[in-house]
């Protein structure tokens, strides 16, 4: 089934087709699926069982269900063995759906806004296992398991103290820009021949396509010769949308899960660190830090990131500490080092910790040197 997306390309046809080009040179395997079956069990409580959102019962998979839309591949016999697989760990199923509990929402909504089949917002349950923290053996990380090559040709910026392949709003409009780019360029609007070179690369997958042509034989997924993870990738995603959209068939409960997204965006204006975030606004700090994973050594500042992410419900709190006036204040925002500063005397200077000094500018020891740009943790932020 071929499906054109309606969005206006920025991009024009030669960008498009030399931007796939790096990709594919970048990436020719863009990243490593794991095994759904051999996710790590999640604890049973965690704190976003404790944000008790007011969810109408199934209302996010009501939304997704209503945008799935290649229910006849479900007769296909690799997915269908799949669904056997699916059907036999439960469990599992129940404990990645919950990993994306934060995230399906707001995910869902953007497939939905372009147009594209509801089933790709499943794509990190087969990437990912909805682990924005997943990294595979060759290198690949995120919900979206970017390749450092194919995150850099994305725009995804990876610099100390923050990945754009974690950053999940980041990553996410990348991906699906990606998976929608490749569609048009390259398979007429088709997105399952797309989603196999999401897999396996362009190159891979037109090759396949040649070879098919060569022998008569038909050219959409389904009927190429590809690598065994890319044969499995659309039966996997398709078992899993089988799953969500009749869960009751399966012996699987879905968790409930409201139709609106968990989180809201923030704009980062000023350098701080998420606890101290968390200790002006009541926050919990395992939640900033779980809904900001991109945020690598737990900071944000204007260079690294545009906004952070914060539940919604604190969403006009945490704007409103933000937008405050900072105090007037003798402190510097940076301290340039001089010969015979330490640490220590530095802290003291700024009425600030070590501990703090270290964490704001990535230093695992007390090594500095003059000509060092140190940045001073705004104390405004966290003092009120």
């Amino acid at each position: 089934m071929t499906y054109r997306t309606t969005r206006q390309w920025t991009l024009s046809l030669a960008g498009g087709v030399a931007l796939i080009g790096a990709l594919a040179a970048a990436s020719p395997e863009l990243h490593a699926a794991p095994h759904p079956g051999a996710a790590p069990a999640l604890p049973l409580h965690h704190f976003w069982d404790d944000l008790q959102l007011e969810a109408m019962p199934g209302s996010a998979w009501e939304r997704l269900r209503d945008s799935l839309a290649w229910h006849e591949r479900r007769q296909d016999p690799r997915v269908q063995q799949w669904i056997e697989h699916y059907r036999a760990n439960p469990g599992n199923v129940v404990e990645i759906i919950e990993r994306a509990r934060p995230w399906i929402a707001w995910i869902t909504e953007q497939v939905e806004r372009r147009g594209l089949p509801g089933e790709v917002a499943l794509i990190p349950f087969v990437e990912s296992s909805y682990d924005p923290h997943a990294r595979s053996h060759r290198g690949a990380a995120g919900l979206w398991q970017f390749m450092p090559g194919t995150a850099d040709a994305l725009g995804l910026r990876r610099q100390q103290g923050y990945d754009g392949r974690l950053d999940v709003v980041a990553s996410t409009q990348a991906a699906l820009d990606y998976i929608e780019l490749q569609a048009e360029q390259w398979y007429d609007g088709d997105i399952e021949l797309s989603l196999a070179a999401y897999n396996a690369g362009a190159g891979t997958v037109n090759r396949a396509r040649h070879a098919a042509a060569a022998r008569s034989a038909p050219s959409d997924y389904w009927g190429l010769q590809l690598p065994g993870e890319t044969m499995q990738y659309l039966p996997k995603l398709n078992a899993i949308a089988a799953i969500i959209d009749d869960p009751e068939s399966y012996g699987v409960a879905l968790p409930k899960i409201d139709d609106a997204p968990a989180f809201a965006t923030v704009p980062v204006e000023t350098h701080f660190h998420l606890s101290q975030l968390a200790d002006v606004t009541g926050v919990a700090p395992e939640e900033l830090a779980a809904l900001n994973p991109g945020l690598t050594n737990g900071s944000a500042s204007p260079a690294a990131v545009e906004v952070v992410l914060v539940p919604v419900e604190h969403e006009e709190t945490v704007l409103a500490e933000l937008s405050a006036p900072t105090p007037a204040s003798t402190d510097d925002s940076q301290h340039l080092v001089q010969r015979g500063d330490s640490l220590s005397a530095i802290a003291t200077r700024h009425g600030i910790t070590i501990a703090e000094l270290r964490r704001h500018n990535g230093l695992r020891g007390d090594v500095i040197h003059a000509g060092q740009v140190l940045n001073i943790p705004r104390r405004s932020l966290a003092s009120r």
